[in-house]
């Protein structure tokens, strides 16, 4: 299933995300670029149709960021300055689509898992060392 909500240019990102003073919008703001920059390589070399958008709905649930493939979700990704709190929208889109990944990352180093409901809790370091 397709995801009605998912937003696509409506939210601002800064390329130099350095200017950005908030500590948290810039955190944000570095880990657009980066996944960005991971859809273009991957449209690139593989031919693959990627997308990076963001989820909100009306009833007011956001994820950060969300990548589609042939429009269609395969991973949630929501960024966070620590190692507290869950995102209840993170939650929502994994039951709803099961077959995407769902990860939450930190800004801050913390131990890496995942909880029962299969959303990975993990560095931003870590995480973005994964991509290209």
């Amino acid at each position: 299933p397709k995801i009605r909500a998912v937003k696509k240019e409506a939210k601002h990102y800064h390329l130099d995300w350095t200017v950005v003073k908030d500590i948290g919008a810039r955190f944000e703001d570095m880990t657009a670029c980066h996944l960005l920059k991971w859809c273009h390589f991957i449209a690139d070399t593989e031919g693959r149709d990627f997308e990076l958008r963001y989820f909100r709905d009306i009833d007011k649930r956001e994820v950060d960021f969300v990548l589609t493939e042939d429009g269609k979700p395969i991973h949630f990704i929501e960024c966070k300055k620590s190692f507290r709190g869950r995102n209840i929208a993170l939650r929502y889109l994994k039951q709803r689509f099961p077959q995407a990944k769902a990860t939450q990352i930190f800004l801050e180093e913390g131990e890496e898992y995942m909880d029962k409901d299969g959303i990975r809790s993990q560095s931003a370091a870590s995480f973005l060392a994964t991509l290209v």
